[in-house]
């Protein structure tokens, strides 16, 4: 287990631990929660020894492997799969140790080494690469391609991949969706829940934390306080004990109050001096509560937008994608991406854009954004539309040599030139107090856009939308800088905004907030998803097991290769890949239709049982829409209370019955083992 008992850690002059205690279990699956800057990641440095505690025990098994994502951008020739395959220090050992010995020529040694290397999973190395990749949203075609070749979220996907493919005991993962769609979010969190070491996550995603965490340990005021649970249920409890810690402040200023007055009216009396002085002695050996200090909320909105043109927008069989590149021959035609479109945005509309990843999300809000020109067809505007575009790249956009109210004077001037200026506030003055709502305060305005972090860059971001005052919100992966506080923040805002809104997220928390519609991308075309992100989530598992069964059967090369690979270095796998493969016999063949016969007989209850909860199910979602709706119109209180009372009970019944769904789901998958 996981060590630290009073526990002091510097960085610099900065107390980052002070006194700081808990245990960590094995196998236990730990989120590890706090403000920016309260020492999430050095906490992590001092895990994996980069830093050593000032004061106070830390012990971590030594025997334990280690497994984290190096922050470090990859530069290399190298393929992506024999990238990711280096990632297992393991094979990686044996290989070298399997070197050494054919140079030696110690026949003993030669044979221990094959074994080793074998037992090391060399045989499948390259197919256990491949299948990370893929997952993580690479395409088939990708596999050999030069690490260089990728931009840099697609390089940082590739050290995840590394991370995954290293055996370990304990695995630090620090922030691991940031550059990750929700197609491969998705798939990773079904790895990582099949994770078998012990797991310590970093991460501003509540859903992904709820899905892959059991323990939170939450860093606050240089202390360190575990949680039995995830995200949400360390919400639940931490809201108990804070209105706990409240109230017995109150109390006991109240109690200092009264010792206080006692003393002050009657330190001077003789007949009292004693009973003063005692009471001067009970106030120095009272332990103070310290009064709750709530973490400083960060809270804004948008602006009413001047007009609401209707429709915002309409598409008639546009066709989205890129032009030919520079220096291209004459006549290369354009990359086409998202073909025939024929869609109107509407005023007030929340769009969530779906879609795995490739298949043009990006390249539809870029072109509605008027940063592409559609390749073919119409997009005709409403009038006076104001667009307000937060880009996935918008924080690179931004000049690292200028402050943030340099930024803003830049904007006013551009806004001005293109004859757009509204009422919103153009003096310095008022621009500072504008940056102020976005915690830009004091010195900030002044400090140079580089030195700051990502999530203060992307309020930044935000701070140059809102004064815009838009009518139409283009939002492409806005939460990647962001913590808790501030995407909290950015959903009651969206909520908020009386404008229309089309959202690209991985944050499925925000996409259940803020859209009540979804369109899908995919094939090359846009149509609208019927059903919410549950569902999508199932598509997109769905989807990801297709594309492995395609990737085995179009691509079978590659992981035969990898098994040729290792079977010419062991020779145990070489003698076994050279038996001839037995043809099956008729009673064979009669042996496994019994067995399949037998499977569905013993799995049949269970089939049915799954039936009944399906429509089970489906009976209570319909009654809670309709509950939901009537909670719209009635005002009586009583009606309301009882409608109510019967929602939260429908609730209770449908997590049972997923979770009862579930746990059928696996006894069937089991069976057929």
């Amino acid at each position: 287990m996981i060590t630290l008992k009073n526990v002091v850690l510097r960085r610099g002059a900065k107390v980052i631990l002070d006194g700081a205690s808990v245990t960590l279990n094995p196998g236990e699956n730990v989120g590890l929660v706090g403000r920016n800057g309260a020492g999430k990641s050095s906490l992590f440095a001092m895990l994996n020894g980069t830093l050593h505690e000032d004061g106070g025990e830390f012990s971590i098994p030594t025997q334990w492997r280690m497994a984290q994502v190096a922050q470090d951008m990859p530069e290399t020739e190298q393929s992506a799969t024999d990238y990711v395959i280096e990632g297992d220090v393991v094979l990686m050992a044996a290989q070298a140790e399997v070197t050494a010995a054919e140079e030696s020529g110690d026949g003993d040694r030669m044979a221990h080494a094959y074994m080793e290397l074998y037992d090391s999973g060399a045989h499948d190395s390259q197919a256990r690469a491949q299948a990370l990749i893929l997952g993580l949203g690479f395409k088939v075609s990708e596999l050999d391609n030069p690490v260089n070749s990728f931009s840099g979220g697609w390089r940082m996907r590739l050290q995840l991949a590394r991370a995954l493919m290293c055996p370990s005991d304990l695995l630090l993962l620090d922030e691991p969706t940031n550059h990750l769609d929700l197609d491969a979010l998705v798939w990773l969190e079904a790895w990582l829940k099949k994770y078998q070491g012990t797991m310590l996550v970093i991460s501003h995603d509540r859903e992904f934390l709820d899905a892959v965490t059991n323990v939170t340990v939450h860093i606050e005021s240089a202390k360190l306080t575990r949680y039995g649970g995830n995200y949400s249920k360390f919400e639940d409890l931490r809201a108990e004990q804070m209105a706990l810690q409240q109230t017995a402040f109150s109390k006991q200023q109240d109690k200092i109050a009264h010792l206080q007055k006692f003393i002050a009216r009657f330190k001077a009396k003789a007949s009292k001096a004693k009973q003063a002085q005692s009471r001067v002695k009970a106030l120095d050996r009272m332990e103070k509560i310290a009064p709750l200090l709530a973490e400083a909320d960060f809270t804004f909105e948008f602006k009413e937008p001047a007009n609401l043109p209707n429709p915002m927008l309409s598409m008639q069989n546009a066709y989205f994608g890129y032009p030919p590149p520079e220096g291209a021959p004459e006549g290369t035609p354009p990359t086409v991406i998202v073909q025939n479109v024929s869609k109107s945005v509407l005023a007030g509309q929340r769009i969530g854009i779906l879609g795995a990843n490739g298949q043009g999300k990006s390249t539809l809000v870029k072109t509605v954004a008027r940063a592409l020109t559609p390749i073919e067809g119409e997009m005709i505007e409403g009038k006076g539309l104001n667009i307000g575009y937060f880009a996935q790249q918008e924080l690179d956009v931004l000049r690292p040599a200028d402050n943030p109210l340099e930024h803003m004077i830049r904007l006013v001037k551009e806004v001005t030139a293109a004859g757009k200026m509204g009422n919103q506030p153009t003096r310095e003055q008022d621009l500072r107090s504008f940056l102020g709502n976005f915690n830009f305060g004091g010195d900030m305005v002044k400090q140079a856009v580089g030195s700051m972090s990502g999530g203060e860059k992307a309020r930044l971001v935000l701070c140059m939308i809102v004064w815009q005052r838009p009518n139409l919100l283009l939002l492409d992966e806005p939460t990647n800088h962001l913590d808790l506080a501030t995407r909290e923040a950015l959903s009651m805002a969206l909520n908020e905004f009386e404008g229309t809104v089309m959202l690209v997220s991985h944050d499925r928390a925000l996409l259940r907030a803020v859209c009540d519609e979804f369109w899908m991308v995919s094939q090359g075309g846009v149509a609208p998803f019927d059903g919410d992100l549950d569902d999508y989530q199932k598509y997109l598992l769905d989807h990801a097991k297709r594309q492995r069964e395609e990737a085995k059967k179009t691509g079978s090369a590659a992981p035969a290769a990898a098994v040729k690979s290792a079977a010419a270095a062991t020779p145990v796998a070489a003698a076994e890949e050279k038996k001839p493969v037995p043809r099956e016999t008729p009673e064979q063949r009669k042996l496994d239709a019994q067995r399949r016969q037998q499977q569905a007989e013993a799995t049949k209850p269970l089939r049915k049982e799954i039936e009944k909860i399906d429509l089970r199910m489906k009976a209570l979602t319909t009654e809670r829409d309709s509950l939901q709706a009537l909670l719209t119109t009635t005002t009586a209180p009583a009606e309301i209370a009882q409608t109510g009372k019967r929602l939260k009970a429908i609730e209770g019944e449908i997590d049972m019955l997923e979770e009862r769904w579930l746990e059928l789901t696996e006894q069937i998958e089991t069976a057929a083992v």
